[in-house]
Formats: structure tokens, sequence, C-alpha cells
């Protein structure tokens, strides 16, 4: 009995598509990630959006922990000097008098103006 060249390349097609299969890996399943939502805020649509005012802080009146926590780069030593300073040499005539103060520049008084006052 004679092959034909069919069969042949018919056995040999399926052959090789049957070792592909067998030596692919199997399909990873993906878990599921739980979704994650977060409560809508109702927008107001009567106010609009206005910033926050800093806190003013008077210089002639404030303690050392009220300078300490309420200004910007002013730490407990340079919340004691000022106060050292007001003690010494009276209150406060202007916020730019407080460029006297040691350790006070004019960097940390501009980053400080807005929440300042010398009344």
């Amino acid at each position: 009995m004679r092959k034909s060249p069919f069969s042949s390349l018919l056995f040999a097609l399926l052959a090789s598509v049957s070792i592909a299969a067998s030596a692919a890996e199997p399909p990873k399943a993906e878990t599921a990630k739980p979704v994650v939502t977060q409560p809508v805020q109702p927008v107001q649509a009567t106010q609009p959006a206005q910033p926050a005012a800093p806190v003013k802080v008077d210089l002639n009146t404030a303690d050392a922990a009220t300078l300490e926590r309420d200004l910007l780069g002013i730490g407990a030593t340079k919340a004691k000097a000022i106060v050292d300073y007001r003690q010494a040499h009276g209150p406060f005539a202007s916020v730019d008098e407080l460029l006297e103060v040691k350790g006070i520049g004019t960097a940390t008084l501009e980053k400080n103006r807005a929440r300042l006052s010398a009344n």
C-alpha cells in the first residue's frame, strides 16, 4: 500500500500542534483586585472656594510657644530670641523690626510677613 504525501504532511502538522500545545505554559488566572472607591463629596455651588487666611501672630503679645507653632522656619530657639528681644527693647514698632533679632533674616521675615502683626 502506498502512502500519499498528503497524509504525511497532515501527520507532521498534527504532531507539531500537539507538541506545541503541551509545551506551552498554562495561562495564569489573574486574581481579582478589590475595587477601592472613595465617597463623593458634594460641591457647594453657592460659595466659591477661598483659601484659608493665615493666622495673624502679634509680635508684641505672642509667647514663644505660639511663635514656634504659627510661624514658618521658627523653632524654639528663635521663638525664645524674639521674646527675649521684646523684653529687652520693648514692643515691636513694626514687623520689619523683627530683622533686629539675632537669627531672623529677610527670608524668614518674607515667609511670615502675611502671618505677622505688630499692634
